[in-house]
This record gives structure tokens, C-alpha cells and sequence, in this order.
């Protein structure tokens, strides 16, 4: 049983040494500024949806309870 946990993470350090194409930096630089902008677009998105739900509700329910 310990052989083939063994081989498993010989076989696992082999690949992602040799046969994994990792990226270059400007490449994960590049990816990572894509998510960060696309990550601040929905934070924003929902920021003005919150926003503006808060203040539609609110006068809703202010109307109603009197």
C-alpha cells in the first residue's frame, strides 16, 4: 500500500516538474490584473444594486407602515 502512495507522488512531482507548462510572469500578471479589475466591476455592480435596493425597500416600507 505504500509503494503505491509512493509512486503516486513520484509520479505527481514528475509531471508538474516536466510536463506542466506553468505560465510566464507576464502572463500571471496580466491574468491576474483581468480578475482584479473584473473582481472591483462586480464589487461595484452590487454595491449600486444593494444601494439601490436599500433606498427603494425603505421608502416602500416606510409608505406602508406609516
Amino acid at each position: 500500500m505504500f509503494e503505491k502512495i509512493k509512486a503516486y507522488f513520484i509520479d505527481s512531482y514528475t509531471e508538474l516538474t516536466t510536463k506542466v507548462t506553468w505560465p510566464t510572469w507576464p502572463d500571471l500578471r496580466a491574468s491576474a490584473s483581468v480578475v482584479l479589475i473584473a473582481a472591483l466591476i462586480i464589487a461595484l455592480l452590487i454595491g449600486l444594486l444593494d444601494g439601490a435596493s436599500n433606498v427603494l425597500f425603505s421608502k416602500i416600507i416606510y409608505k406602508i407602515a406609516g
